[in-house]
C-alpha cells in the first residue's frame, strides 16, 4: 500500500510541481488554502503533510499545531521562502519533521518526503513491536510468542504448582537457569533459598559436599540446608556429573521418593530438585555416559527451551525487552532498531542463543545514544563483517538491500566529512549543502557525535 501525502499551498504552480514529483511514488492529495488543508488533514489518514508556512487563513503553523494535537504520529514538513529559515527552525522545535526552503529542487522534495514517510513507517513498526511485547506470553523474565515457548511456559506453570522433579533441557544460552528460577519464584517455595550447583565447574570432592554434605550427613541433596529452610536446588549441567556421584544422587532421589510417599505433604522437608542439561540425556544414556535410572528419576517433568534460531519471530520481542532493561541501567534508551539493524538481528543464527542477543543489545546501548539502534552498533559477527563487504546484499529484498547500502554509504560519508572539518558542524554543513539542524539529525540518527571528531 502506497503512503499518502497531503500538499497544502496557495500557489498553484507549487501544487502542480509537487503533485507531479511525488505522484509517482505516493498517493498525493492537494489543497489550495490552509483552511481546507487542515480539514483534509484532520479528516484523512495521511502519512505526511507538506504545508507552506505563509498562507491565508490557517497557515502552516496552525496546521502543524492542530494536527500534532489530533494525530501526533503524522509527519509534517513545512515549506518556507528563502530568508525565513528562522521560522522553519521554530517549526521543527514545535514538532515538524523537517522543512523545505523555496525554491527547492524536485529531488530535494522527494528525498525529504521519502525520509518523513520512512520515519512514519518506523514509528508504526516500533508501536507494533511494543504491542507484540505487551501481548507476548511470558513467564517471569522469559518471553516469546513461538509455539514451542508457549508449551514451555505452560509446563513451567504446572511445575511451579507442584513438587515434581523437573528436567530443563536446551542449548547453552537458552535460559535454563532463568526458567528454573522462575519456577522457584512462582511456586510455594518462593520465600526459601534457591541454590545453583554447577556440576561442570565444581570439583568432584566439593560437589559431593554440596550435594550430600559430610559423610555423617543424610544422603540428600543440599544437606547443608539441613531442612531448616526448604528451598530449590538447581543441578546445572547435570550431564557433567561424575559417574560415582550419579550413583549417589540416584540413591538419594530414590530414598526421597520413598520417604515423601510415606509422609503427608505438609510434613515434607526435602528441598526441591531441578536439573538442567545442554545435551540430550537419552543419547548420553545410550552412549554409556549417564545412568539410565538417574535419567528416569530426573525426567519426571521435562521442559525443553528451543534455540533462538528456531524461534526467530521472538527476536524482535526479546531485543526490545533488552533495550528497556539496559536503557534503564545506562540512563538512556532507544525506541527500536534501524531497519538494517533489525534485518541483521533476524538473519544471524545466534549460536549463543538468548544470552548472545542480550549481550549484543547491551553493547549497542553502551556505544551509541540514539533514538534507534543503527547497524554499526551491533557486533561484527551479527553485521556479517568480513563476508565480502556488500556481497551479502543478494540475500535481502531489493528494498532492504538498497536501504542497507544507503545507510552504510551515508554513515561513511558523515564520518569522513566530520573528520575533514575536525568536528565543526557549521563548516561540515556548509560543505554538505544542508542546514546545521539537518546535519545534527543525521549525526544523531547514525549514532555519531561531533565532539568525537574534534582535534585534541
Amino acid at each position: 500500500m502506497r503512503a499518502r501525502v497531503l500538499v497544502v499551498d496557495d500557489k498553484e504552480n507549487v501544487l502542480s510541481l509537487l503533485n507531479s514529483v511525488l505522484g509517482e511514488s505516493y498517493d498525493v492529495t492537494t489543497a489550495a488554502d490552509g483552511q481546507r488543508g487542515l480539514a483534509l488533514a484532520l479528516a484523512g489518514e495521511f502519512d505526511v503533510v507538506l504545508a507552506d508556512i505563509r498562507m491565508p487563513g490557517s497557515d502552516g503553523f496552525a496546521i502543524l499545531t492542530e494536527l500534532k494535537r489530533a494525530q501526533p504520529d503524522v509527519e509534517v514538513v513545512l515549506m518556507t521562502a528563502f530568508g525565513s529559515v528562522e521560522k522553519a527552525v521554530e517549526a521543527i522545535k514545535a514538532g515538524a519533521y523537517d522543512y523545505l526552503t523555496k525554491p527547492f529542487e524536485p529531488d530535494q522534495a522527494l528525498l525529504t518526503v521519502g525520509r518523513a514517510v520512512e520515519r512514519r513507517r518506523l514509528r508504526r513498526e516500533a508501536r507494533s513491536l511494543r504491542a507484540a511485547l505487551d501481548a507476548a506470553h511470558s513467564f517471569e523474565h522469559l518471553a516469546g510468542k513461538a509455539r514451542e515457548m508457549q508449551q514451555a511456559f505452560e509446563l513451567m506453570r504446572r511445575a511451579a504448582a507442584s513438587n515434581v522433579t523437573v528436567l530443563i533441557t536446551g542449548e547453552r544460552g537458552t535460559g535454563k537457569e532463568l526458567a528454573a528460577r522462575a519456577i522457584h519464584r512462582t511456586g510455594a517455595r518462593r520465600d526459601s533459598p534457591f541454590l545453583v550447583v554447577s556440576c561442570a565447574a565444581v570439583p568432584d570432592q566439593v560437589l559431593a559436599s554440596e550435594l550430600f554434605g559430610h559423610p555423617s550427613s543424610p544422603a540428600d541433596p543440599i544437606a547443608r540446608e539441613q531442612n531448616s529452610a526448604v528451598g530449590t536446588v538447581l543441578l546445572d549441567e547435570i550431564d557433567e556429573l561424575d559417574p560415582a556421584l550419579q550413583a549417589r544422587l540416584t540413591r538419594a532421589l530414590q530414598e526421597r521418593a520413598t520417604r515423601d510417599s510415606e509422609q503427608p505433604t505438609a510434613d515434607r522437608t526435602s528441598s526441591r530438585v531441578i536439573a538442567s542439561s545442554s545435551v540430550d540425556l537419552k543419547e548420553a544414556v545410550g552412549a554409556g555416559r549417564f545412568r539410565e535410572d538417574l535419567f528416569y528419576r530426573l525426567n519426571v517433568l521435562r521442559i525443553h527451551l528451543p534455540p533462538l534460531r528456531e524461534r526467530k519471530e521472538d527476536i524482535p520481542i526479546l531485543a526490545l525487552r533488552f533495550l528497556d532493561v539496559y536503557g534503564k541501567r545506562y540512563g538512556h534508551g532507544a525506541e527500536g532498531f534501524e531497519p538494517d539493524a533489525l534485518s541483521a538481528l533476524m538473519r544471524y543464527e545466534w549460536p549463543g542463543n538468548v544470552r548472545e542477543l542480550e549481550n549484543a543489545v547491551e553493547r549497542a546501548l553502551a556505544v551509541v545514544d540514539a533514538p534507534r539502534i543503527p547497524l554499526e552498533a551491533l557486533p561484527d559477527e551479527v553485521r556479517g563483517v568480513g563476508t565480502g563487504g556488500l556481497s551479502g546484499l543478494a540475500q535481502l529484498t531489493y528494498h532492504d538491500a538498497v536501504e542497507l547500502a544507503r545507510d552504510r554509504a551515508s554513515r561513511e560519508y558523515l564520518i569522513t566529512l566530520m573528520q575533514q572539518f575536525g568536528g565543526s558542524v557549521t563548516r561540515a554543513a556548509e560543505r554538505a549543502g544542508m542546514e546545521r539542524e539537518s546535519l545534527h539529525r543525521l549525526l544523531k540518527r547514525y549514532g555519531l557525535r561531533s565532539n568525537e571528531f574534534k582535534d585534541p
